[in-house]
């Protein structure tokens, strides 16, 4: 059986596939009640599970009238997502961080499996913390360098 935080992740994704909007609302609150927990594990869930990096933005208000939606982002063909990733990117990036860029990317079948295996041992700590004065700073800029590539329409195989 697997654990409170994949169930509640399990859920929120499956009402989101559900969605013709493309996003979901819902009450902080009542996520609680459905799975006996409390609000914090709601937001542990959408804090770790639910990031910009693995093509989610969460917009959250509080009290009363408060409300979570949960918004899963798309490869939209103007670049928004491509521009996005770019600013979350910034100018470091963490090995962690990457690793859920690429997941995600894979995920909407932009990286194959084995693409996707390959640029994570590219951009590991054990390949990069040896040469390098700032490991993020590099893997940012390689990662940056992956992305405007892959989202090239000109590119013949």
């Amino acid at each position: 059986m697997s654990n409170l935080a994949d169930r509640i992740e399990e859920y929120l994704k499956s009402v989101l596939e559900q969605a013709d909007e493309g996003y979901i609302m819902l009450q902080r609150g009542f996520l609680a009640n459905t799975f006996s927990c409390a609000p914090s594990q709601i937001n542990y869930v959408l804090t770790t599970r639910f990031t910009a990096e693995r093509g989610y933005l969460v917009e959250s208000r509080r009290g009363g009238g408060g409300y979570l939606r949960i918004i899963r982002l798309g490869l939209d063909p103007e670049g928004k997502f491509q521009r996005l990733m770019a600013e979350l990117i910034g100018e470091e990036l963490s090995q962690e961080r990457a690793n859920n860029l690429i997941d995600r990317l894979e995920e909407e079948e932009i990286f194959t499996k084995r693409e996707a295996v390959l640029i994570k041992s590219i951009l590991a700590d054990r390949i990069l913390t040896d040469w390098v004065p700032s490991a993020e700073m590099l893997r940012a800029r390689m990662m940056k360098e992956i992305l405007v590539n892959m989202c090239r329409d000109d590119i013949i195989i």
